[in-house]
């Protein structure tokens, strides 16, 4: 229809009328629906209008009659879910899908047998700002392409916007936003979290909820989400999870592991956050193939190490950061190495930062490219206890004669003014001024003492193009055994680390053992009490 088919004349009573059709006209598009009400309309007008002249308030009346009229179409132009999400589910059979309308239906909703829910892009759910938006008790659950909001802003009861208490759930393709947490997993184990988009509330960074939080939970894929505006993703007391080809930015840990064991990073890409990759109190973890830049400000770290071990870190690119790779403590264990190779680290303040004078991590492949230092190790210590072989780094003053791809001399990283700055960071507004970079030339040339030789390396690659940097030979090492147990064997007494402190019953430990056996080796393999 081009126009309405109402023949009327201008009277003050008819116009207001006239006017709720026209906006009635605007806001359908049912052609039949919007005959009908026109005929009602035409009808009412004719069967009232006489009253309403004789009535001297004739602007009250006319008012009364255009929001009738509005309300009798307000149902029929706003189409939307009418039955409760939670009673669908509930009238759903087991592995069958939720029939859903588009629109918009109310939180909170538990979900205590596997169903799909499909919304399909055009589904949401909002939690109305109470508790979690939806809970999930049962395994096997589905939720797919739905719109998840609104929940609560409690840390102590953990609202989010799905909470998962069970295991072999499928997460996929949603977008859950303004919700304290994104997706928390609580001793849920092989579940799939893949092509999530999460961010959370509008708060300060530290008052925000974690993306994805994993506690005690093994086994589990988290594949192609992207995490933003949120605090952390942490993986906690959880083993054997896969983290892959996720993206997450102007969060604060992009990713966090603590007492974690078994689990790989690979393939993620990690910008604009405080901290890249942080790893706490954990071990044999693979991180490869990631991507991490632009982690700044005074605790910017790309990736972190605090006493982790037997971790294997490799084929990552970190750029940009204020410190590349951070070292506390690690390795932990005195039998433990762990192995940093063919990596990229460029551009950054410090290439690789040491807390203390730590060994037996291995350097080997890595191209450190015009880092503003190239290692610094705090409270006089220094990083040559650790095996760095076959690195490249821009600041190299040798020469490849017999064009092998090594240099022909060793690289030596040593410390002349640079001590100035190694424990306190507010002096190296100065490193780059004219005068300190003069009198760090002069000390080279001439020291008048000596320098503090911070590491070497006797087989430096000559360029970062050089075939034989990312070769096999280049980055193999097998490292030697070390026997801890050499310096006790001449007393009898058990080593302290081995020993017990009196609050395990050998005979419990063997009970539980027969009960659970499995569980524990799945799952307690990385933390053997010692």
């Amino acid at each position: 229809m081009s126009r309405l088919n109402v023949e009327h004349r201008t009277s003050n009573i008819e116009r207001p009328i006239l006017m709720a059709l026209r906006f009635i006209y605007l806001q359908t598009s049912d052609p039949q629906n919007l005959e009908g009400l026109i005929r009602f309309a035409q009808n009412f007008i004719k069967s009232t209008e006489y009253i309403i002249r004789c009535w001297t308030f004739n602007v009250r009346c006319s008012m009364f009659i255009f929001f009738l009229i509005l309300n009798f179409t307000g149902s029929q132009a706003v189409a939307g879910p009418v039955a409760s999400l939670q009673v669908l589910i509930e009238q759903t059979p087991e592995g069958e899908t939720v029939p859903l309308q588009p629109g918009t239906y109310a939180g909170p909703v538990i979900i205590e047998k596997a169903v799909i829910l499909d919304g399909k892009g055009q589904v949401t759910i909002d939690g109305l700002g109470k508790g979690s938006v939806l809970l999930l008790k049962a395994d096997g659950v589905v939720v797919k392409n739905m719109i998840i909001t609104h929940s609560g802003d409690s840390h102590d009861r953990v609202d989010a916007g799905i909470l998962i208490r069970s295991s072999r759930n499928r997460i996929r393709n949603n977008k859950i936003e303004n919700t304290l947490f994104g997706i928390d997993l609580q001793e849920a184990h092989e579940n799939m979290i893949i092509g999530n988009e999460i961010s959370s509330k509008n708060a300060t960074l530290g008052l925000r909820g974690d993306g994805i939080r994993g506690w005690a939970s093994h086994r589990n894929v988290f594949r192609q989400n992207r995490i933003h505006d949120s605090r952390d993703m942490v993986i906690w007391y959880s083993n054997d999870n896969i983290i892959e080809e996720n993206e997450a930015w102007n969060n604060r840990y992009s990713l966090h592991f603590m007492y974690s064991g078994g689990n790989t990073v690979r393939k993620n890409t990690y910008h604009h956050n405080t901290v890249g990759i942080f790893l706490m109190y954990s071990r044999d973890v693979i991180v490869e193939r990631n991507t991490i830049r632009y982690s700044l400000g005074g605790t910017g770290v790309g990736i972190g190490f605090k006493e982790v071990d037997n971790l294997t870190i490799r084929n990552n690119k970190i750029v940009y950061c204020t410190t590349g790779l951070y070292f506390d403590l690690s390795p932990f264990q005195p039998d433990r190495y762990n192995f940093l190779k063919a990596n990229i680290i460029a551009y950054n303040v410090v290439g690789a930062d040491f807390s203390s004078t730590l060994s037996r991590n291995i350097f080997k492949g890595n191209a450190f490219i015009d880092n503003l230092e190239t290692v610094r190790v705090r409270g006089q210590g220094v990083a040559s206890e650790n095996l760095w072989e076959g690195n490249y780094y821009s600041d190299y003053e040798g020469f490849d004669r017999d064009k092998d791809g090594y240099g022909d001399f060793v690289y030596s990283h040593d410390i002349y003014l640079d001590t100035l700055w190694m424990d306190n960071d507010w002096m190296l507004l100065f490193s780059g001024s004219p005068v300190v970079s003069v009198l760090n030339l002069l000390a080279k040339l001439a020291p008048i003492s000596e320098p503090r030789r911070l590491m070497t390396d006797r087989k430096p690659v000559f360029s970062p193009s050089a075939a034989v940097l990312f070769s096999k030979a280049n980055l193999s090492y097998d490292p030697p055994v070390i026997d801890i147990e050499k310096d006790d064997e001449e007393g009898d007494e058990m080593p302290a680390r081995f020993a017990s402190h009196g609050d395990d019953d050998p005979e419990d430990e063997e009970e539980e053992s027969e009960e659970e056996p499995g569980e524990k080796a799945n799952f307690n393999r990385y933390f053997l009490k010692q």
